[in-house]
């Protein structure tokens, strides 16, 4: 069993930054890929970033590439998402995720490739 429960999120300003937190607690954690995903109000909930059970190797969507570095502390059990120069289309709920199978591969940026979520942060980037 995996619970995951991600803070950091809040109201900020274009071109503002948040880092994003994913705190887990269970023994996989460590051994786990894990991603991040952002769902905006009447869209579907998208990939945005994920990262290796070493951090050794990370994959973003093309929309935040280059603005937001996702990085984890395994000896902390937590994933970060660093959110720079924000934008309005940023706004979304973010959650953070267990991938199911270690490393990439097949499904990384779908829904059906994680096993275990947040209850999800809010983030609002006003223009």
């Amino acid at each position: 069993q995996l619970q995951l429960v991600e803070s950091g999120g809040g109201l900020v300003q274009t071109g503002g930054s948040l880092r994003l937190s994913c705190a887990a607690s269970g023994r996989t954690f460590a051994s786990s890929t894990m991603g991040w995903f952002r769902q905006a109000p009447g869209k579907e909930r998208d990939f945005v970033a994920a990262i290796t059970w070493s951090g050794g190797y990370t994959y973003y969507a093309d929309s935040v590439k280059g603005r937001f570095t996702i990085s984890r502390d395994n000896a902390k059990n937590t994933v970060y998402l660093q959110m720079n120069n924000l934008k309005p289309e940023d706004t979304a709920v973010y959650y953070c995720a267990r991938k199911m199978t270690s490393g990439f591969g097949p499904r990384l940026t779908t829904l059906a490739g994680y096993d275990y979520w947040g209850q999800g942060t809010q983030v609002t980037v006003s223009s």
